[in-house]
């Protein structure tokens, strides 16, 4: 695979014309006034027969062409203004690809660097087809396929296409011993769920469970006995269907002799384990102790255990006593072809809590991250973006903005926090330079800012940390010896309110900092929505780098609750609850609601059968994996998707809802 310059992110929506900012990149966005661009340009359109202000979806193909690869050595003649009237000189046009592909070779500027880059995208080499073999090597077959198209193959057909191979006497001999351990190795991935993958599939594509999955696969190979093996949430991304799978590895792991401690929030595999360690019995610094450890009755047995609580069924997540009707109106995919997506038409009806299931590798995140969330983001958004292969969305006129609400962190630096991210910290700046100390100082908001020079530490430039660098061993950080990690000068750090300096606030905690501004509503508008996500026990100012993947998600959730909502606006969420614990989901499905109810659409990629029971509308993708998968399997309401057959998420549906049924007849939605 190469690096090049992708036109499709050079142009990412074609309805746009030249005039409105249709062509996005770096150095050719301005076509407006007098540049170098409107000059080329309007001798462009002069020549091909266009108006700036067409869509350039309706540029003749010619001066498409012209305006990407450059004119080819036939000169333009370009208009300009001078004193005495106008001028024209003649000049040949290199083109967008061929000027960002020239500037790339030539500048040392990496900030350049990087807005070229966002118009390149990974595009196969010409020369092998992105298949990475010589000629000579991908001549060399073996049962009529060679070495690059056996690993384009998923695990499950390698190894019936191993078990099928018919070989000579002489060849069975050579290659016994070799079949037998592609045999073997190809089962070990299969067992623990990951049958749909390719063997060509790039390590850097694969999610963290799915890397995770791959190194229990080796070490079942191994048959090592008398090891201590450590997993960390090893179901992510995988369908109740697979779970099971991935228990009877783990089951075996153990009858060998071995030792496996296993973090977890999935019910089944908490029923499953021989010793239970529950921890708690709040987060952050409500938690840290053993509340429980035992067996699961044991568990169960203890009030204090939130998470027996669930177990036990104590508490629940309810069903809603009705499904949402929404408002109407739907978003129609036509012919998804994207990966494994069978040419598919898909219907998402606007104003509903909507959830995409299907076994793992079914294609649920190639339609909605690759086709849905990518063309509203370039339609609405004007990101660059290349949209997933489809014929095109109906109904995007009844949306106004896309948000994916993701578990990639916050910021990447120790000055982005939760505080800053929600927009609350310019509120407490604003509040910190109201009072009479900064006024008699003439202090403003940006003293007390630890971005900007002033009133933080120079010492450590208001991170608050130092980093040592260690050479071959990764960089240390430890908290500035001249402010103690408290970012601000002495100075900054006299000015107070309510006794309370702006370090002090920082270090609050969300719980604590609502009863301190319980008298300054913009500020507690915010910090409340973080506190009702769940996030009490985190402070303030906590770096963003110390927040797990599904704390970042919900300060993310956080922020758009407290925004207006405008009621037409579809999020779009992938697997939310890696990484929860039962009672987060909970809290994580009430925030989901509040979304909706407000007239949103919220799109939901999730296997949690506690959010997918909760839902107004499923979509069921599969029926298999990879190959095997790519079709709708089933479009409607969780009751009609328990009675669907040919779903698997039906199949594990059903028996959850009938025993809600059983349990508690009439459900109200804030029920516990």
């Amino acid at each position: 695979m190469q690096m090049l310059i992708d036109p499709a992110l050079i142009i990412p929506n074609p309805n746009l014309s030249i005039l409105d900012g249709g062509i996005t990149a770096s150095g050719w966005g301005n076509v407006r006034g007098d540049t170098i661009s409107k000059m080329y340009f309007d001798a462009l359109a002069k020549r091909y027969h266009f108006k700036l202000s067409d869509p350039i979806k309706d540029i003749p193909q010619e001066g498409l062409d012209a305006i990407l690869y450059g004119t080819r050595g036939e000169p333009l003649q370009l208009r300009y203004e001078k004193a005495e009237g106008f001028g024209v000189i003649r000049r040949e046009f290199e083109g967008v690809i061929n000027n960002l592909e020239r500037r790339y070779r030539e500048t040392q500027s990496p900030s350049m660097r990087a807005d070229i880059e966002e118009c390149m995208s990974e595009t196969p080499c010409p020369e092998c087809g992105g298949r990475r073999l010589k000629k000579s090597a991908l001549a060399v077959t073996v049962g009529g396929l060679n070495i690059a198209e056996f690993t384009e193959l998923s695990v499950t057909k390698c190894l019936d296409f191993v078990n099928a191979l018919e070989l000579s006497e002489k060849e069975s001999m050579i290659a016994a011993q070799i079949l037998k351990e592609i045999r073997s190795r190809l089962s070990f991935l299969q067992s623990v769920g990951l049958g749909y993958l390719t063997l060509s599939r790039m390590a850097a594509t694969l999610s963290g469970g799915e890397s995770q999955r791959i190194r229990l696969a080796t070490q079942i190979g191994s048959s090592l006995m008398g090891v201590l093996y450590i997993l960390d949430e090893p179901s992510i991304g995988l369908h109740q269907r697979d779970n099971a799978k991935l228990l009877n590895t783990l089951r075996q792991l153990r009858d060998l002799g071995n030792t496996l401690i296993v973090v977890e929030h999935d019910e089944e595999t908490m029923r499953a384990a021989d010793y239970v360690v529950d921890i708690g019995p709040g987060a952050g610094v409500n938690g840290g102790r053993v509340v429980a450890a035992g067996s699961l009755e044991d568990i169960c047995a203890v009030p204090e255990s939130v998470t027996g609580q669930y177990l036990s069924g104590k508490k629940h997540i309810p069903i809603p006593s009705q499904r949402r009707k929404g408002n109407g109106k739907s978003l129609i995919i036509r012919g998804a072809a994207e990966n494994n997506l069978k040419n598919i038409d898909v219907e998402l009806p606007l104003g509903k809590l909507i959830c995409v299931t299907g076994v793992s590798g079914s294609g649920k995140s190639s339609l909605i991250n690759e086709i849905l969330y990518k063309t509203l983001a370039v339609e609405k958004n004007r990101s660059k973006l290349r949209p997933g292969k489809c014929a095109g969305i109906e109904g995007m006129e009844a949306v106004d903005k896309v948000i994916a609400l993701d578990q990639s962190p916050i910021g990447r630096t120790p000055r982005s926090n939760p505080a800053t991210y929600t927009g609350a910290f310019n509120d407490i700046r604003d509040l910190f330079a109201s009072t009479q100390d900064a006024r008699l100082r003439g202090y403003g908001q940006g003293r007390f800012s630890f971005n900007v020079k002033g009133g933080r530490c120079e010492a450590c430039s208001g991170d608050g940390l130092v980093k040592i660098e260690m050479h071959f061993l990764p960089d240390v950080y430890v908290p500035c010896d001249v402010c103690g990690g408290k970012r601000y000068n002495r100075e900054t750090l006299e000015v107070r309110y309510k006794g309370k300096n702006i370090a002090d606030v920082l270090d609050m905690t969300v719980e604590e900092a609502c009863s301190f501004f319980a008298n300054q509503q913009k500020i507690l508008n915010k910090i409340q929505t973080l506190y009702d996500v769940g996030l009490g026990y985190v402070k303030l100012g906590q770096s963003s780098t110390t927040l797990s993947g599904g704390e970042a998600q919900r300060v993310k959730l956080a922020t758009e609750l407290s925004k207006r909502s405008t009621g037409s606006t579809v999020y779009v969420l992938d697997e939310p609850t890696t990484g929860l614990h039962i009672a987060d989901v909970h809290k994580l499905i009430d925030i989901l609601n509040r979304l909706t109810d407000a007239g949103n659409t919220v799109v939901v990629i999730e296997h949690n059968l506690d959010v997918i029971k909760v839902a107004d509308h499923i979509i069921d993708l599969g029926p298999e994996g990879g190959d095997g998968g790519g079709t709708l399997v089933f479009a409607g309401t969780p009751e009609d998707c328990a009675a669907c057959e040919e779903s698997y998420t039906g199949q594990f549906l059903k028996p959850l809802l009938e025993e809600a049924a059983r349990e508690e007849p009439e459900w109200t939605r804030n029920g516990n």
